[in-house]
């Protein structure tokens, strides 16, 4: 059964629990494989070196889908109604990556409770990755 969000315990300024990812270049092969994004910046150093970057970088969709997962983990399966992103800054093989939510409003709308959430993923040094917001159903 999927988990909701109780409107009547959720505050503005709540915090969901973080997920911190190790970015590997495991990840960004099997990425690929999973999206069919072959890019050759997310998977062969020698070319992402030749076009001046220091290494291969991750998929933007694939830090996306960090932030995805770890909002699915805190909203509930089937409650997520939004979700939009901007892709700040590349991700590289290495890096600690960890998600942020937070709770920024509680409404209602059309009969139904909503919960509006910002989103990111950052580095351990704290550059942030990517930055959105996402919209939840509670109850």
């Amino acid at each position: 059964m999927a988990q909701r969000l109780e409107l009547d315990e959720v505050q503005v300024g709540n915090v969901a629990p973080s997920r911190t990812h190790t970015l590997t270049r495991t990840d960004l092969v099997m990425y690929a494989g999973a999206s069919g994004d072959f890019n050759p910046m997310h998977t062969d150093d020698t070319a992402a070196r030749a076009a001046g970057l220091p290494s291969v970088f991750g998929h933007g969709m694939l830090s996306m889908g960090l932030v995805g997962s770890a909002l699915e983990e805190y909203v509930g399966v089937g409650n997520l109604r939004s979700f939009r992103v901007r892709f700040t800054k590349q991700t590289w093989p290495g890096e600690e990556l960890t998600t942020s939510i937070v709770v920024t409003g509680t409404r209602e709308e059309d009969g139904e409770r909503l919960v509006d959430l910002e989103v990111s993923l950052a580095s351990g040094d704290g550059e942030v990755k990517v930055a959105g917001d996402a919209v939840a159903a509670a109850r």
